[in-house]
């Protein structure tokens, strides 16, 4: 076999994140020779998932280790002898650092089905919402009987939240009714065109995902997120909109593409980061020359990576992922019949939920619930991913938020276990004018899979004329499976 430095590579991917490790995936039936490394000693990235004994690690390089998209990671653990309220051994839990939900409708679902790797996940449903009122913890309404049924909505409020759940559906065609309000605020919106009172408009807002506030979050970007949301419900049962992938979520995804280059003849290599690289005119036209950190030099046709440069005005967030010594089943129960146990619910902390000595809550705040059955922790514990736009207060606004939560749940569990940091956005993205950075958002964004599509087409050249994007034929020796998404949720 050529060394490293001997081959004359088609593609060096540098970065083993979602992104990246779907390029590769679509570069697995090409016949390129693809070569795909990764500074970090573990696949995934920002999509990362770790064991209790890797985030210890994973924490000391974020603290150590600049430039990163990651800063100001700590870390809590209970000391309590207690051994129901005692953390397992470290391989029990899965950590992701990235709890994205998918939409049913998102054009990855689809192509990951195309792609064949599907067989390689499992799926379970993202089951029930909830907001957090000023005493309890409410359910958001799943569709018109929940809607009707809801006594603390007063009829004309019904009639209004009616109408615009019957507008949003269809907005593309109702040009003329938001668009001189494109540029205005959510919360604006709803109160003059459908008389919306202000826990509606956080119901509404909610259902975007959006981490600025209703007031900063524009309508254009707000009403496709809106209907994205309502019309995925359904799709693949009833009673839920979304999906993740068990065991890690977006590091599975990355870990099953990655395996996919493997299978196609790509190259792996952990451990070892591109340094520098420099283009130069040769007989095969423009090669780069790309510095590795192990002082090796290789010879490419395309480099592929995340650029170096980060905005200095984008937003950031600042997450926690705690355990806490309860499954938290109230959370999951299903609330449409025939519908899936839910392994994920979302909780949403609107506007001025929380407050501290320091500073009160601006924006929302965002708590993605796992139970064990995402394979992320034990039975009889919950994984807690809550997230908000950074701030001076952040960490404390969060760390209050967790406390109101667990307060409302059944049982008041206690907190096992707390990871804090901070996350900037991976590359700047000058189209990106409203909210955050793809990588950075709760749900999945498709707009990855255009990024990945036009890198792909730029490595294939004049062959992607002729091939399909991450659309393949089963191998050989594999059986042809109807192309559904397994009923794993």
């Amino acid at each position: 076999m050529e060394s490293l430095n001997e081959t004359l590579w088609d593609v060096v991917i540098s970065g083993t994140g979602l992104k990246h490790s779907l390029l590769a995936l679509a570069l697995s039936r090409s016949n390129k020779k693809i070569l795909h490394v990764d500074q970090n000693e573990y696949y995934g990235d920002a999509e990362a998932a770790f064991s209790l004994q890797e985030v210890d690690e994973w924490v000391e390089r974020v603290n150590a280790v600049s430039p990163s998209n990651f800063r100001n990671a700590s870390l809590w653990k209970t000391t309590t002898s207690n051994e129901s309220d005692k953390l397992s051994f470290s391989r029990a839990y899965t950590l992701t650092l990235s709890p994205q939900i998918i939409y049913t409708r998102s054009k990855l679902l689809s192509q990951l089905v195309s792609s064949k790797v599907y067989r390689q996940l499992e799926f379970q449903a993202v089951g029930n919402w909830w907001i957090l009122g000023e005493h309890s913890l409410n359910r958001l309404p799943n569709g018109r009987e929940d809607i009707f049924r809801d006594k603390s909505i007063d009829n004309r409020a019904k009639r209004g939240l009616m109408k615009f759940l019957k507008f949003v559906v269809d907005y593309e065609n109702q040009n003329e009714l938001w668009q001189p309000q494109a540029d205005s605020g959510l919360a604006g919106f709803l109160s003059s065109h459908f008389q919306l009172p202000p826990n509606l408009q956080n119901v509404i807002c909610a259902l975007t995902l959006s981490l600025d506030a209703p007031e900063s979050t524009k309508v254009s970007w707000s009403l496709p997120r809106i209907a994205r949301h309502l019309t995925s419900i359904g799709v693949f049962g009833p009673g839920f909109g979304a999906v993740v992938p068990k065991w890690g979520g977006g590091a599975e995804i990355s870990q099953v593409a990655c395996r996919a280059g493997a299978v196609g003849g790509g190259i792996y290599v952990l451990g070892i980061g591109v340094k520098e690289s420099n283009t130069s005119s040769e007989e095969a036209g423009n090669i780069t020359h790309v510095h590795l950190s192990n002082e090796d030099v290789v010879k490419t046709r395309h480099l592929i990576q995340y650029p170096a440069a980060r905005s200095t005005d984008a937003k950031a967030v600042s997450k926690v992922i705690a355990i806490v010594s309860s499954s938290l089943t109230t959370l999951f129960k299903n609330s449409v019949e025939g519908s899936p146990l839910a392994a994920v619910s979302v909780i949403v902390l609107p506007v001025s939920t929380v407050i501290v000595e320091e500073a009160s809550q601006a924006t929302p705040i965002y708590i993605m619930a796992h139970s064990n059955e995402t394979g992320e922790c034990p039975a009889g514990q919950c994984v807690l991913y809550a997230t908000m736009l950074y701030s001076e207060h952040s960490k404390q606004l969060l760390d209050a938020a967790l406390d109101v939560f667990l307060a409302r749940v059944e049982d008041t569990p206690e907190l096992l276990y707390k990871l804090y940091y901070e996350q900037e956005p991976e590359e700047e993205n000058e189209a990106q004018t409203e909210s955050l950075d793809p990588s950075l958002d709760l749900a999945f964004n498709d707009a990855i899979l255009e990024d990945v599509e036009s890198l792909w087409k730029t490595v294939i050249g004049d062959e992607a004329e002729q091939a399909r994007f991450m659309r393949f034929e089963d191998r050989e020796g594999m059986s042809a499976d109807d192309d559904e998404l397994d009923e794993g949720y």
